[in-house]
């Protein structure tokens, strides 16, 4: 029986697919962000400046603060006011006690605005890659 135009033989078919489920395999996989918990299972206090010391964060990574909005608060600053404790006017607060931060390449710093709290240790700095 003749093929017309068009027609599928069963090798060019099985090559297709041998092709298309090579490039699916071999393409490189992207890695999940990780997503981290400030403080760990303590959550955002004081003296965890020292928290991110010996971890690897990588753009992508989410940072989660929980902690009671009462009493406290999460600032994004920059590393002069994180040396100093002393917030920026225009710094963004964070405050629903349940904040995620995603992470973009460099260094990222955090302090907590309530009186006291930055030079009682409750600040951190994040490197990412």
């Amino acid at each position: 029986m003749a093929r017309g135009r068009g027609s599928a033989s069963s090798g060019g078919v099985l090559g297709a697919a041998l092709l298309i489920g090579f490039l699916v395999t071999s393409a490189p996989l992207a890695e999940a962000a990780a997503s981290y918990m400030v403080g760990d299972y303590g959550g955002w206090k004081f003296n965890v400046a020292g928290w991110a010391r010996g971890r690897t964060f990588r753009a992508g990574d989410l940072l989660v603060f929980n902690y009671n909005r009462a009493v406290h608060d999460v600032a994004i600053v920059n590393a002069a006011a994180y040396r100093s404790c002393v917030v920026p006017r225009g710094s963004k607060v964070l405050r629903s006690g349940r904040d995620k931060v995603k992470l973009g390449k460099g260094t990222h710093y955090f302090v907590c605005t309530v009186r006291g709290h930055c030079q009682a240790g409750m600040k951190i700095a994040v490197r990412v890659v």
